[in-house]
């Protein structure tokens, strides 16, 4: 997900949903998410929770790059992306965006990224 700061300046959520359990597993921001980011915060859920059989993503650029598919391969992790344009195939993972969103990033004007990071801490 992304947003704005005050001064305009973008940011961007990662949210990680266990489908099977309905169960938020991690929200990070920055202003980023490079896939070497990405796989770091997934070993970081895989360390706590487990390794899952497979990831569901969308297209975004991070989940196509070489780093995160090199991960899900050498971890035997299948990796599905949904079909582009479809958000009804990660049906409860858009809710859930939309429920964050409505409860704390359209509920906040933000001046600097502490301020997110606390936003949703509190949410989580």
């Amino acid at each position: 997900m992304e947003d704005r700061l005050e001064n305009g300046r973008k940011f961007r959520t990662f949210n990680i949903i266990d489908d099977y359990n309905r169960e938020a597993l991690a929200i990070e921001v920055d202003f980023s998410f490079p896939a070497y980011k990405v796989v770091k915060l997934v070993k970081r859920v895989i360390e706590w929770r487990g390794k899952p059989e497979e990831f569901r993503t969308d297209n975004g650029t991070e989940f196509i790059a070489k780093d995160f598919e090199l991960f899900c391969e050498n971890s035997g992790i299948t990796h599905v992306r949904i079909q582009k344009g479809k958000p009804n195939q990660n049906g409860f993972v858009e809710r859930f965006n939309r429920t964050y969103r409505e409860d704390v990033l359209d509920m906040n004007i933000f001046e600097n990224i502490h301020q997110v990071r606390e936003s949703t801490e509190e949410f989580f």
